[in-house]
């Protein structure tokens, strides 16, 4: 079943809508329980977008607190995952009030808990969870969760959890309390450690240690050393637990110095703590690779694209800030929750924006920004209204079917134009103005794309725009040369379904003998107003004139060869259909 009204209502939070819905007793009564394409009930909806009113109004209204979605996922299941993204704990608090079952498993036999990273400092989101849930899932060791925001529980803790012949958990607040120590050594003065190393010494030892003096020179050194040395990779904070831990579960046994040595070197981590703090630390491949593996990707995708230098270097350095902080957030800094990166695109028609919106959708669906890479365009004909009362179902219905990925809406100044006679009326407005309610709901990212100096217009005069669109990229028009390239890539790359599969240039057609082509058979406002558009043209029209000179006679590689011929003679054709005045 598609999404209901009642499903877009709820997850927009639009309580007078949904009131009227529920006390609508006409012909086709809502159903509360309805379930979209996911297997999402309203109350999920409501939960996932944190809308806390359509919450609380849905269940006073007696809708099933424990739906399951596809994968048998309850609204609390969701809640927790739009807890993690925005800070917000108060949709998990609502469900808690009502007795959603905290103790309920999915397709992964998971409960909500189990989606909480670890080391998450949040006692108040924890509380709720731990309502009626049990102390242990009987598969928590294997358990490697990824939150509905994209945060991974570092691997690294499954190798904690197994380390010792304690389950995950028995020291869980021991731990809590000794990282507490030692991220607050920081305001202390240099010689006044001692005595919050012994109290660390008294807890390890309360665990059941036998042999916690073993351990203090170490304590020592990464309490000294934590604020002012920390290695470069970003899981030192669990390796620090993994320490700790393997420090409680010391029992005494014979294997203690394989784990330990004199050296202070941990055979299982490869790392060592020395008056110089961490040495030789093995960051875990996975997170690192992954990070460098998105970048070499995200390279990889630009370098296909023709041209466009120095927007490639601003895309480059924004995509490398993000990934960075993907680093900070692993290494447990807390940047607050990840927001969609409105952007505006600026540059004449057939830049390749729409392109760099793909690239750009699979990089943040990667991450975890978005849960999806699609990209979905329209232009003001796909939003506007023929009468009054059209234009916001239809923008809706187009946000709606953008939701998890990228809205990229060209010539987006229409939405808005000049102020003057006729136009205060203009649809246009509305649709914008739809468009920017959901602009900080954080499950979609918006392209606002056009040429230059109409959307500088369009944003100097609107403060919405300004507050919510926090990034602009600069498109310039391809060089005769950067197109001479698109006739080389498009003639030896094509799709099954172009009009030229299957054909070939001459030999002759070089590229520095197309670039003089291009050079001689048209104007810089023709190159201007079409760019890459120009290709297409040209090499269609190319062929046409390939017919128009062969007879029916011909056959074999002369039915299928491109000469600079018919180049030159398509690009006279298109001067001549299209004026640039």
């Amino acid at each position: 079943m598609l999404q209901t009204p009642l499903h877009i209502a709820a997850g927009a939070n639009k309580v007078e809508i949904i009131k009227y819905l529920l006390d609508w007793e006409g012909p086709g009564k809502v159903e509360l329980e309805a379930k979209n394409a996911y297997g999402e009930t309203p109350l999920h909806t409501a939960a996932k977008n944190g809308c806390n009113e359509a919450v609380k109004l849905l269940l006073d209204h007696g809708v099933y607190i424990e739906a399951r979605t596809n994968n048998s996922m309850t609204p609390l299941h969701l809640a927790v995952g739009y807890a993690l993204r925005s800070g917000d704990n108060s949709i998990v608090k609502t469900l808690s009030d009502y007795n959603a079952d905290c103790s309920a498993k999915d397709d992964e036999g998971m409960i909500p808990l189990n989606y909480l990273p670890i080391g998450l400092q949040n006692e108040e989101l924890m509380g709720f969870l731990k309502v009626n849930a049990p102390t242990q899932t009987d598969n928590s060791e294997e358990l490697m969760v990824q939150s509905r925001g994209g945060n991974r529980i570092n691997k690294i803790m499954g190798k904690i959890h197994s380390s010792g012949n304690s389950r995950p958990g028995n020291h869980e607040e021991q731990i809590k309390k000794i990282m507490g120590m030692i991220h607050s050594s920081g305001n202390s003065r240099p010689g006044n450690y001692e005595e919050k190393i012994n109290k660390i010494m008294g807890i390890i030892s309360a665990s059941g240690s036998s042999r916690p003096e073993n351990y203090k020179e170490k304590i020592k050194l990464i309490v000294e050393n934590i604020n002012t040395s920390r290695p470069g990779g970003h899981n030192y904070e669990e390796y620090i637990k993994k320490f700790i831990l393997e420090m409680m579960n010391t029992s005494g046994s014979s294997n203690h110095e394989e784990h330990v040595n004199n050296t202070g070197q941990s055979d299982t981590s490869g790392s060592s703590f020395t008056g110089n703090g961490f040495q030789n630390y093995e960051e875990p491949s996975d997170d690192q690779d992954g990070i460098e593996r998105r970048m070499k990707e995200f390279d990889q995708e630009l370098s296909k694209i023709v041209g466009l230098h120095e927007l490639k270097l601003q895309l480059k350095k924004w995509a490398k800030g993000m990934l960075m902080d993907e680093k900070r957030r692993a290494m447990g800094i807390n940047l607050g929750p990840r927001k969609a990166p409105h952007m505006a695109f600026l540059g004449n028609p057939g830049t390749g924006k729409t392109t760099v919106a793909r690239i750009l959708g699979k990089l943040l669906q990667s991450v975890g920004v978005l849960s999806s890479d699609s990209v979905i365009e329209v232009q003001r004909s796909d939003l506007i209204g023929e009468y009054i009362g059209q234009t916001g179902p239809k923008t809706r219905k187009k946000i709606e079917e953008a939701m998890g990925g990228t809205l990229f809406i060209d010539e987006a100044y229409r939405l808005a134009p000049e102020q003057g006679a006729g136009h205060s009326q203009d649809f246009g407005v509305e649709a914008l103005e739809e468009i920017m309610s959901v602009m900080e709901d954080g499950n979609i990212v918006v392209i606002f794309a056009g040429y230059t100096e109409p959307m500088k217009r369009v944003f100097s005069s609107n403060a919405g725009f300004c507050r919510r669109v926090s990034h602009f990229f600069q498109f310039d028009d391809f060089t005769c040369n950067d197109l001479a390239q698109m006739v080389m890539i498009k003639m030896s790359k094509q799709n099954e379904k172009s009009r030229l599969y299957g054909f070939k240039l001459h030999p002759s057609c070089t590229p520095g003998a197309i670039l003089k082509v291009i050079e001689k058979n048209s104007s810089e406002k023709l190159r201007n107003k079409l760019n890459g558009g120009l290709v297409d043209h040209m090499l269609n029209n190319a062929r046409e004139n390939l017919d128009s000179r062969l007879d029916l006679n011909s056959k074999g590689d002369e039915l299928l060869t491109i000469t600079l011929r018919d180049l030159e003679a398509g690009l006279k054709i298109l001067s001549q259909r299209i004026n640039v005045d």
